[in-house]
């Protein structure tokens, strides 16, 4: 009854209690938030408990109305933990391809538009990698428990889901580190887009500096100021600030600073 359970299998004298995750496809849900499906095994009867729709354990119910389903308990579990590994696989496909979009993406447009969606990446595989990293302990654990309805074939078969489970924690951590190196690019473009905004910023206060401060020296209201009664002192002042100004480019300029 417990609501936050990680996957795992306990070893019963009547049966096996065991604990998957399968991925949230329901309308509206978050893939991350993974249902848990409870199971208690027995050598004729399972009993499986969830408290959302799981569309993995809804499947198998369809193919055993239909009379095409599993054959025992044993078959029952595989089949159970094959239809969850696939779903989570078509999920992890399809964060796959939105990591490649995203550097696409990258390429295309500015960084700004996509960290939105890279949070949404990073979320949903930190989601799904903290349940199924102990699914896979789960998995390898039925595999060793001394049930003698679980036989030599179902091991094997329990032992390739539990191989598929690992590839897709790898993949999950892959997923993962893709999206922190766009993460990084996404900063380091904007740090890069920010200094040149602040180095152009510099610049045009360095050149607009000197002519701020001999227009404030000339406007000061106490007499005696060079020119105040000639009727060309203003142009011949406005040429001198511009002549400073280009003088400070080209000095700019030679220290490449422009």
């Amino acid at each position: 009854m417990q609501e936050e359970t990680r996957p795992r299998c306990t070893n019963f004298r009547q049966g096996l209690l065991v604990i998957l995750r399968g991925v949230n496809l329901n309308p509206g849900a978050d893939p991350e938030d993974m249902v848990a499906l409870r199971l208690w095994i027995e050598r004729d009867r399972m009993i499986t408990v969830r408290a959302r729709r799981l569309m993995a354990a809804q499947e198998v119910r369809d193919t055993l109305d239909e009379g095409l389903g599993p054959r025992s308990t044993a078959d029952l579990l595989v089949a159970l933990a094959v239809r969850l590994t696939e779903r989570v696989n078509h999920v992890l496909e399809e964060m796959d391809d939105s990591v490649d979009r995203l550097e696409d993406e990258l390429l295309e447009r500015e960084s700004r538009d996509i960290r939105f969606k890279l949070r949404t990446v990073r979320r949903e595989a930190i989601g799904i990698r903290r349940h199924l990293a102990p699914q896979r302990e789960a998995l390898a654990r039925i595999q060793q428990e001394e049930q003698d309805w679980l036989e030599q074939a179902h091991r094997l078969r329990l032992r390739e889901i539990q191989d598929r489970v690992i590839r897709a924690v790898e993949e999950l951590d892959e997923i993962r580190e893709r999206a922190a190196i766009i993460q990084d690019e996404v900063m380091n473009r904007l740090s890069e887009q920010m200094n040149r905004t602040m180095y152009v910023l510099t610049l045009v206060a360095s050149i607009l500096l000197p002519a701020s401060f001999v227009t404030g020296l000339l406007g000061v209201n106490v007499g005696g100021i060079p020119g105040a009664d000639d009727p060309f002192a203003f142009i011949v002042l406005v040429l001198l600030i511009a002549l400073l100004a280009f003088t400070q480019i080209v000095i700019f300029h030679r220290l490449r600073w422009l």
